[in-house]
């Protein structure tokens, strides 16, 4: 953990600078300059775009009454990549750029996230059961509760 710590603090920006400084010496330092005030302002324009687009979708999956999972991690990816947008230097907003485009998302998605969450770690069970006013719902009898299982009781669907 200290490594990955010292890597994203200390190294990602040293190489950023490097980068930049070769590109100003490329480029001249005012071409660099206005790169990334450029990719600042088409970065923020992006972001706010696909949240608003993100956000649409979250309130749709809502409406039709489905887990909106795939609209949360897009929400999640879009604030890092405005984060990496922040941040001057080339390889932050390469990656911040690939967030926010859906096709970015998408790959992420497929590729690293199911990396970070191995199959059978966790199980999540939705049932709808009835209920009178001030007696507990029916207890579920379609998935058997372990430690893994996560249980909603008390939710209610606003109306």
């Amino acid at each position: 953990m200290l490594f990955k710590l010292l890597v994203a603090f200390i190294v990602v920006p040293l190489i950023e600078l490097y980068l930049l400084l070769q590109i100003a010496q490329w480029t001249g330092v005012g071409a660099t300059i206005a790169l990334v005030v450029a990719t600042g302002v088409l970065g923020s324009w992006l972001a706010r775009r696909e949240g608003v687009s993100a956000w649409r979708r979250f309130r749709e999956a809502l409406a039709a009454g489905r887990m909106p999972g795939t609209e949360i991690q897009d929400g999640l990816m879009i604030v890092f990549a405005a984060a990496l947008l922040l941040t001057p230097g080339l390889l932050t907003d390469v990656l911040g750029f690939c967030l926010l485009v859906p096709a970015g998302r998408a790959w992420i998605r497929q590729h690293l996230m199911s990396g970070l969450i191995r199959p059978g770690s966790f199980r999540v069970s939705v049932s709808q059961t009835f209920h009178e006013h001030r007696r507990r719902p029916f207890e579920s009898q379609s998935a058997p509760r372990d430690s893994k299982t996560i249980d909603a009781d008390g939710y209610r669907r606003r109306a």
